[in-house]
């Protein structure tokens, strides 16, 4: 089974009622950091914008926000 890492970004931020504008102004990043993040088009993970991000969600568990899916159908394992 082949496995790939899918940012959860949008579902954390539907949950809490917040906008990808509005995190990018609590983090610091830019809109389109944000944005990439989100939709999954980030090949590398920068450290310091995933760091900025759980900080400023006060997330306490890496896995609210990474996961694991089968490549072959996209479940989440």
């Amino acid at each position: 089974m082949n496995k790939i890492i899918v940012i959860r970004l949008k579902e954390v931020l539907t949950e809490r009622g917040l906008e990808q504008k509005q995190l990018a102004e609590m983090t610091g990043l830019t809109e389109r950091t944000i944005s990439e993040l989100v939709n999954n088009k980030t090949l590398r993970y920068p450290k310091s914008a995933l760091e900025s991000i759980i900080n400023a969600l006060d997330i306490t568990d890496i896995n609210d926000i990474i996961t694991l899916v089968d490549k072959n159908n996209s479940e989440v394992i």
